[in-house]
């Protein structure tokens, strides 16, 4: 299990930097192309699908992640950095959610006897547009003030 301060003590873990608006920008264009990709393949391949479904989630968080001044390049780690600094934006659900996506992607993607369910699939492919809609809501209401206590609380994990 990945614990927060495992993840700043990582290499590719989690890092301030600066902020950077273009990078905002792309990685939201990226999360609407994997979406796009979700929507094409869920007739024709559930593996593709549940994994562009997962990339359109986790590109719309790295997203807010870009916008705060934050790098992290290993994925859960990410989704702990979303759980602990990020829990005023995201519902408990909403957390809940991106994490199982990511389990149900690790397991499809990584694993090729094993399968993901029916029902999980079903659930994280029609989350998916929600999660995506709450992400571009967070970033058009993310002020400065709430970005400098963010990042002054990760200042206390050390850089």
């Amino acid at each position: 299990m990945v614990n927060i301060n495992w993840c700043f003590k990582q290499k590719d873990g989690i890092k301030l930097i600066e902020h950077n608006d273009n990078l905002v920008n792309g990685y939201i264009k990226m999360a609407e192309d994997a979406f796009g990709t979700m929507n094409r393949e869920k007739s024709y391949s559930l593996r593709f699908s549940v994994s562009a479904c997962y990339y359109s989630m986790y590109y719309s968080l790295y997203a807010i992640l870009m916008r705060i001044g934050i790098k992290c390049e290993i994925h859960s780690c990410t989704l702990k950095f979303m759980e602990e600094f990020l829990s005023e934006f995201y519902s408990k659900e909403e957390i809940i959610v991106i994490s199982k996506v990511f389990d149900c992607r690790n397991t499809i993607q990584y694993y090729v006897d094993r399968a993901v369910q029916k029902n999980d699939s079903d659930l994280i492919i029609s989350g998916s547009p929600f999660f995506h809609s709450k992400s571009k809501e967070i970033l058009g209401k993310l002020n400065e003030g709430q970005i400098k206590i963010i990042r002054e609380k990760i200042g206390k994990y050390g850089k």
